[in-house]
């Protein structure tokens, strides 16, 4: 279905997801194959040979993927890293040079600093939000591309996406964005510039925590063409099933967003007013450093919070140990609450870097359960 006529929601269910046309089926099939019979020797029957090059239900996630970013190409990964990977290796060369935010996500922050540097690839970790900074960090003929998180991951800065890829493209270089903490139901980096959006659909997109995932979308046909070619040598596609349960997913999306939105505010403005808490990191609120960019380039502030514990590290543990309903555990964006410690969880990869958050810094990704049991939880907790 064309994109054009249609808003997020409808996109969100039908894109790329007519009915089967052999049965009527009105969910898309898994195609649970590696192989297809060809007619004839150089004949394959609609242009599927083998499920790693082509599957139909890993190409309806991929099409719904381009309509709700509102890109040309949607790609299909095995997971976030497997996509970051490939886009590292199709775009960049031994010699070439990336910035990427000061508090990337931790297994960015290792894709890095412990794999693409060991194939040549050099980086620099600038704040985004500063764009002199920004500038300050390239390498004229050398930087291919500045790669942001906006929201970051976890400490939940922002950055200008418009300004970046006007930077970029000053430079011949490209702006990629991580969109998983907002998802494209608040945010669309592409329409603002960006060349490439990266998820991990393990998050919002497939939002029940039941299946690994990534993606790239492409602003172009010729880049998603060259992604294409690469997702197929390199192999790190996701399996059908795992397709289909992120198109599940995503049909959901929109009115999940919402929850999780409502939620946030409120535990946010919640826990801005706790005296076990000494800072509170969350886009929606006016005292965020980003809150005004957030708000010209987001529908509204998503569903991630992180906070300070104002006893320090041994409070922060203690938070994230005493909570129920918050389950301990790393990941994100499904429909329950979770909590975690970014220092020894999700970024412990940073540990000694400068890309090291801090000890006292607790995250939550703020799931749709009732905001009254989720605010109990947390007093508990907190003391």
């Amino acid at each position: 279905m064309s994109a054009d006529p249609y808003g997020f929601d409808t996109l969100a269910i039908h894109a790329g997801q007519d009915p089967d046309p052999r049965t009527g089926a009105v969910v898309p099939p898994i195609y649970q194959t590696s192989t297809y019979a060809q007619d004839a020797v150089g004949s394959p029957r609609l242009g599927y040979e083998y499920s790693r090059s082509g599957n139909p239900t890993r190409d309806a996630l991929q099409e719904c993927l381009a309509a709700i970013e509102g890109g040309r190409r949607g790609l299909a990964f095995a997971s976030g890293l497997a996509a970051e990977d490939t886009l590292l290796r199709t775009v960049c060369r031994p010699g070439d040079h990336v910035v990427i935010p000061g508090d990337a996500y931790g297994g960015t922050y290792r894709l890095f600093a412990k794999v693409a540097e060991n194939w040549g690839l050099a980086w620099t970790a600038v704040p985004l939000d500063d764009l002199d900074a920004v500038r300050a960090a390239f390498r004229p003929g050398h930087t291919r591309m500045i790669w942001a998180e906006t929201p970051t991951n976890p400490l939940l800065n922002v950055c200008d996406i418009a300004a970046l890829a006007q930077l970029a493209h000053e430079y011949d270089a490209m702006l990629a964005v991580d969109n998983t903490f907002a998802s494209p139901y608040l945010q669309q980096p592409l329409t603002l510039g960006a060349d490439v959006v990266i998820h991990s659909t393990t998050k919002y997109l497939g939002g029940h925590s039941d299946v690994v995932g990534g993606a790239l979308v492409t602003a172009t046909d010729g880049l998603g063409d060259e992604l294409a070619f690469h997702q197929n040598a390199m192999g790190g596609v996701n399996g059908p099933f795992d397709a289909w349960l992120t198109l599940r997913g995503i049909k959901t999306l929109g009115v999940r967003m919402d929850r999780h939105c409502d939620n946030a505010e409120r535990i946010a403005a919640y826990l801005g007013s706790h005296r076990a808490v000494s800072e509170v990191l969350y886009p929606g609120l006016e005292s965020h450093p980003g809150h005004e960019t957030a708000a010209k380039q987001m529908k509204r502030y998503g569903g991630m919070i992180s906070f300070r514990a104002a006893g320090g590290p041994e409070q922060a543990v203690a938070i994230c140990n005493k909570t129920k309903l918050f389950v301990l555990a790393e990941s994100l964006g499904g429909v329950e609450s979770l909590i975690e410690h970014p220092g020894q969880m999700t970024h412990l990869s940073a540990a000694g870097s400068a890309l090291e958050v801090p000890a006292d810094l607790v995250r939550l990704s703020v799931g749709i359960e009732t905001l009254d049991d989720l605010l109990a939880d947390l007093a508990q907790a907190l003391g």
